[in-house]
């Protein structure tokens, strides 16, 4: 066990902390400019049932969150196990992040993973601050599952592949 109490932690052994809870990874992309933007995202979850919301919380230091921000729809495409290197270009701070990766656009702008186990077409709803990054709340306003697609899951800072239940 490791226990630390009253600001006796720094960034690492937090950032440690926070992996001991596994959570599922999304690409949060949309169309700016003509071209698509995106990011891998992993503090996902879902808000509120009515109205349909979900949340994103990106870093201040951000440079791809400011262009997002000015899409008309956002996508937020639910990686699947066999999504590890979308998620790394995704997640990387240079090159062509959409390189290697099978996307598609809607008409209003969203921007999908084909293979993902679940897309949901948004729009910015609220953007909340919060300490180094702000809270963004996306309104759902179109879904498109999979539910026989399995998701990826980000834990202790690595990607896994949740075992098929059947």
């Amino acid at each position: 066990m490791i226990r630390a109490s009253d600001k006796l932690f720094d960034d690492v052994l937090l950032r440690q902390a926070f992996g001991c809870f596994p959570s599922g990874v999304t690409a949060f992309c949309g169309m700016v400019g003509g071209v698509p933007e995106g990011m891998a995202a992993s503090s996902f979850t879902s808000v509120s049932m009515d109205p349909a919301l979900v949340s994103v919380c990106v870093a201040n230091t951000s440079s791809t969150w400011p262009r997002l921000a000015e899409a008309r729809r956002l996508g937020l495409s639910v990686l699947a196990g066999e999504h590890r290197s979308v998620a790394r270009s995704l997640a990387s701070k240079n090159g062509q992040r959409f390189d290697t990766v099978d996307w598609v656009a809607t008409d209003s702008g969203a921007v999908f993973v084909h293979g993902a186990t679940l897309w949901l077409e948004c729009s910015i709803y609220e953007v909340v601050v919060a300490g180094d990054h702000a809270i963004v709340l996306l309104k759902i306003e179109a879904l498109d599952m999979y539910p026989d697609v399995p998701p990826m899951v980000f834990h202790r800072s690595s990607f896994h592949e949740l075992a098929s239940s059947a």
